[in-house]
């Protein structure tokens, strides 16, 4: 344990004075200031006549000296510490960066010239680079000069804007033919546009994909025919579900037989009211609905129908609540729920109050419940709610309640949601 506690303390220090060293890339680049510390302590700061600036710099860097020193008399007087750190554990340190500072750190020392080139994790944000031009032409080099021979864990990329199809086809093929397993696609995807590869990538565990708002036009359909069987994890957000030609029910996610955690976010339904979730391996599920009013979009307003008998959490937020449609079994293994209504003076959220109601009557194990003042506000909305028959959450021992300010109107309706099991924990949460 002694051992492991002083490799953790010595990758935090590690981390630290990469921070440190990019800061300073950062200032040296700006004023034109030496890389190296040996020739720092040599050299005045020049003079750009900037004197504020000047002085920054100056003080910056002896900043820098006097913390490398300290450091070293604290680790002995000849003691580099990240010298002795194994390429692994500095691989492992560069991967919590995005890809273009991994790059840029790497040049800060000769041993660290081509460590880069072995990462893992691949980060990408648009944000790093001025244009779209410069991300296509470091992206182009990255992926050129990267090894091979090292397998791609996950690829995370975060754009503002489209990506050119050349490009974004590009990387998905890099991206699969190194057996990559977690892909995250934080930006507007066209189907359409994705390679042949994909859709029987078999070492893909984690997907996630994010399409464009209906708000803002035609919104992607998801496809029909992945063949994805090591796929666990499925993040989905602005797709559209269709039925199968030879059916009448939409039901996208019962070839992915490995599921265990899926998150629909602001997807539509349409051609059938409901939407099916059939997987006997979900453990975890999270339904995220489209915030706007249900009549104004079409396919916003549908329900649920769970075949998911290993389903044990369940997390809802939307303007309004579904109708639920599941086996008792299934309803019985949700232990852990969270209902998170984002309004209640819509006629949506109105008329979906008895559901609401309905939902915490057939949900009978829940063991914790969080819930926010909405949602409370919308289940206040049932007629005569507190001589209502409640004969639920017998089992619950946490309820959370999510509230941006005190009101001595939440004791009753706690009381309600308690009534049956009194020694429950409640914490109210003041946002």
């Amino acid at each position: 344990m002694d051992i492991l506690t002083k490799l953790i303390k010595r990758v935090l220090s590690f981390a630290e004075k990469v921070e440190s060293l990019q800061k300073f890339a950062r200032v040296s680049k700006q004023f034109s200031l030496p890389l190296c510390f040996d020739s720092i302590s040599h050299q005045k700061t020049p003079n750009l006549g900037f004197a504020e600036d000047s002085k920054e710099v100056f003080v910056y860097e002896t900043m820098v000296r006097r913390s490398l020193r300290s450091r070293k008399h604290k680790h002995n007087e000849n003691e580099d510490i990240i010298s002795n750190l194994t390429d692994c554990i500095l691989i492992h340190v560069l991967s919590f960066l995005n890809a273009k500072e991994a790059a840029q750190t790497c040049i800060l020392s000769k041993r660290w010239i081509t460590l880069w080139k072995g990462l893992p994790t691949i980060t990408l944000s648009s944000s790093n680079f001025r244009t779209e031009k410069s991300l296509a032409e470091f992206l182009s080099h990255f992926l050129s000069l990267r090894d091979g021979s090292t397998t791609i864990h996950t690829l995370d990329v975060h754009c503002l804007y489209y990506l050119e199809p050349s490009l974004f086809q590009m990387i998905i093929k890099y991206a699969i033919s190194h057996n990559v397993q977690h892909l995250l696609m934080n930006f507007p995807c066209r189907i359409d546009l994705f390679p042949s590869c994909f859709f029987s990538c078999h070492t893909l565990t984690s997907l996630n994909l994010s399409g464009y708002d209906i708000l803002f036009g035609q919104i992607p359909i998801f496809p029909k025919n992945l063949n994805l069987p090591a796929l666990t994890s499925l993040s989905l957000k602005y797709f559209s579900f269709h039925r199968s030609d030879a059916g009448c029910v939409v039901e996208p996610f019962s070839t992915f037989n490995m599921l265990n955690r899926l998150i629909i976010d602001s997807c539509i339904v349409q051609d059938a009211q409901n939407l099916c979730i059939s997987s006997t391996k979900l453990v975890n599920l999270t339904i995220i609905m489209h915030d706007c009013e249900p009549k104004t979009i079409i396919g916003t307003y549908f329900g649920l129908e769970l075949y998911a008998p290993s389903l044990q959490t369940f997390a809802f937020s939307g303007p309004y609540t579904p109708k639920l449609f599941a086996s008792k079994n299934v309803l019985s293994s949700i232990k852990h729920v969270n209902i998170h209504v984002t309004c209640y003076w819509n006629s949506k959220a109105r008329e979906t109050s008895p559901v609401l109601l309905n939902w915490l009557v057939v949900l009978t194990n829940i063991e914790s419940l969080t819930i926010c003042l909405y949602t409370l506000e919308v289940l206040s909305l049932v007629r005569d709610l507190l001589k209502v028959e409640f004969p639920s959450l017998f089992n619950l021992k946490s309820l959370k309640l999510k509230t941006p300010m005190p009101s001595s109107k939440l004791d009753k309706r706690v009381d309600f949601l308690i009534q049956n099991s009194p020694s429950t924990k409640v914490d109210i949460i003041h946002l």
